[in-house]
């Protein structure tokens, strides 16, 4: 009996033990996947690329982990050692910076690494004919009006069994009544459809003024795929108020007859549309210098150009601040963590529904990166200027020395 305790005891020990690794790996590869998709999800992917390389198999790509740990935590101040891989993959993406993640710990690059690592693809469960689809939502629709049909029968027959076994016993029993008069039914039903009607109703009345994947048709069919991608011409060249303001502005005819004054044909891979209709790319510069008022052979008097109307996509509430530059210059956000893939879009889309939630959640997860940024450094100049006597402490720091009496602070 002894023996056969002892051994129980170790089997439960045993068990215990491997159910305890089991959890820690398991919350080891939660917090990894959470820390990917803090830090990285805005612009790399596991499986493929996006903004940034696929991530899959990196720790091959980089045989010493030392570098690799220092190429994540802050790029760069790693491309000033002059490695030959990392200058490689920086101008390969278009000399794109990496954000900087001074306040990660090698643990915490570990985990994300090791999420990485262990990643699979998720099983998805398509429909035959069209292998892209992965919404169930109607299966799942189909089978609740399936049980809830089952549900109403079983109940008839429940009630029919119940007159059968009062007959036989010589019970006196009521006629059943019909389930479309019975009220008990009609009760239920009314209450199903309030709950139904009240929550599309309610996600209705949260998505207005929401415009997830708008894309109206522009005056002039502009590719962000040629100009931005295959040409690779900065964003800011074109939005020249993304470091400056709060808006990115649409450029002027102008801007655009900068390049378009030499190029007047368009020679590239074919332009296809949403509708899988081919764009003639020289067709839409004829629609350019028409708006710019220029004619080919002739000296351009851009006196006579007229502005490109254009559709606005990216819309947000009368009551909404949001700036440009306190993100993309201060904050270091880059374009394609709001805008998408911009790079890869023929005519632009809204990507994400600009929400306050979506907004928030960005806030509650993006790391504030105080190192080498301008933008903090008037900060801790005061303090230092202030520790050592340069600014009179009675005095302080006053507001208007913050940027206070900018007429945009408060009239925006």
């Amino acid at each position: 009996m002894i023996r056969l305790r002892s051994i129980a005891k170790t089997f439960f020990l045993t068990l215990t033990v491997l159910m305890a690794f089991s959890f820690l790996n398991t919350a080891s590869a939660q917090d990894g996947k959470a820390l990917f998709m803090s830090n990285c999800a805005s612009c790399h992917k596991v499986d493929k690329d996006m903004t940034g390389p696929a991530l899959a198999g990196v720790e091959d790509r980089w045989p010493d982990k030392a570098k690799l740990y220092a190429w994540i935590k802050n790029n760069q101040a790693f491309l000033k050692t002059g490695d030959k891989y990392a200058n490689d993959l920086y101008n390969k993406y278009d000399k794109s910076p990496m954000n900087l993640f001074t306040t990660l710990t090698d643990k915490e690059i570990g985990a994300i690494l090791g999420y990485i690592k262990d990643y699979k693809d998720p099983v998805i469960i398509s429909d035959p004919k069209n292998p892209e689809s992965s919404d169930n939502s109607l299966l799942f629709g189909i089978l609740t009006l399936v049980l809830a049909v089952v549900a109403l029968i079983l109940l008839q027959v429940n009630s029919n069994l119940k007159k059968l076994s009062d007959d036989k016993e010589g019970i006196a029993a009521a006629e059943p009544v019909a389930f479309w008069k019975n009220k008990a039914y009609i009760a239920v039903v009314i209450v199903i459809l309030f709950i139904v009607g009240g929550y599309y109703t309610t996600m209705g009345a949260i998505n207005l003024g929401r415009s997830k994947n708008y894309q109206p048709e522009q005056p002039i069919y502009y590719s962000h795929k040629v100009h931005a991608g295959v040409n690779q011409i900065n964003c800011q060249y074109c939005h020249i108020g993304v470091y400056q303001g709060k808006q990115a502005t649409i450029p002027s005819v102008n801007v655009c007859m900068n390049c378009h004054l030499a190029i007047n044909e368009y020679k590239g891979e074919k332009i296809i549309n949403e509708d899988g209709v081919e764009i003639n790319g020289t067709a839409e510069i004829k629609k350019l210098y028409k708006y710019a008022g220029f004619e080919e052979g002739k000296a351009w008097d851009a006196t006579k150009a007229k502005p490109i109307e254009w559709v606005r996509i990216h819309n947000l509430p009368d009551h909404v601040y949001f700036n440009h530059a306190q993100h993309v210059n201060a904050g270091k956000v880059a374009c394609q963590t709001c805008h998408g893939e911009i790079q890869k879009m023929g005519e632009v889309k809204q990507q994400n529904d600009l929400s306050m939630g979506w907004c928030i959640n960005c806030h509650r997860e993006t790391k504030v990166q105080f190192k080498d940024n301008g933008f903090y450094s008037i900060y801790e100049k005061y303090h230092a200027d202030l520790k050592s006597g340069k600014l009179d402490s009675t005095k302080g720091i006053t507001v208007e020395k913050i940027g206070g009496t900018e007429c945009q602070k408060c009239h925006y």
